[in-house]
């Protein structure tokens, strides 16, 4: 496929977003100025890599002692000035496989222990977030919540409180209140589960 841009430049850099300008081409050939972020450094873009790797983790973390029930978090969000409801999530740091990186994640945002559990691949593999304006891409990584969930070591910087839920609680949360996109989809699914086989619909079939 021809190339749709000329070049691509950082306007500006920083340890977790990085903003960019792509001098871009319309299919007839016209220039337009085109903006979007990324969490990766200019030699590590997708357009230059082509590489579809992840960035993030999400989580959907059953609760082992009652399968009927998800682990949530509920956590305030800068940009919208308010809390939203989330499944888990975070990044997946260098060196790590989104199972470790989910593990940590898990562990530290909501003070459960997580054991991930194997899925077809259609569900395993990353999709992006949002094209439009980064080239970001996350897995869901699914599995058992155990535990407590008294040891949770959330940074400074976030304000997270973890809780779980029941089929009607998230029912009643897609309904009312704000939450993330990709929640919002998983969510769905957890609706139609069966909690004999909580992880059947990710091709699971035993529990």
């Amino acid at each position: 496929m021809k190339e749709k841009y000329r070049s691509v430049e950082a306007l500006h850099t920083n340890p977790h977003l990085n903003f960019y300008h792509m001098d871009a081409l319309t299919d007839s050939g016209r220039a337009f100025d085109y903006y979007f972020v990324s969490r990766n450094d200019e030699e590590h873009i997708r357009l230059r890599t082509g590489q579809d790797s992840a960035e993030g983790v999400v989580i959907y973390p059953v609760l082992r002692e009652d399968p009927g029930r998800l682990v949530l978090i509920r956590q305030y969000r800068y940009p919208l000035g308010s809390r939203l409801y989330e499944l888990p999530a975070g990044l997946i740091e260098e060196g790590e496989s989104p199972a470790e990186a989910a593990i940590r994640e898990m562990k530290e945002e909501t003070g459960y222990r997580f054991v991930p559990v194997e899925t077809d691949s259609i569900w395993s593999r990353p999709f992006y977030m949002g094209a439009g304006f980064t080239d970001e891409a996350c897995v869901a990584v699914f599995g058992y919540a155990e535990g407590s969930g008294n040891e949770q070591a959330v940074e400074d910087t976030e304000s997270i409180r973890a809780f779980t839920a029941g089929k009607e609680e998230v029912r009643r949360i897609l309904k009312e209140e704000r939450v993330s996109l990709r929640m919002a989809y998983l969510m769905m699914s957890f609706l139609q589960s069966d909690p004999e086989r909580p992880f059947e619909f990710v091709g699971v079939r035993t529990s």
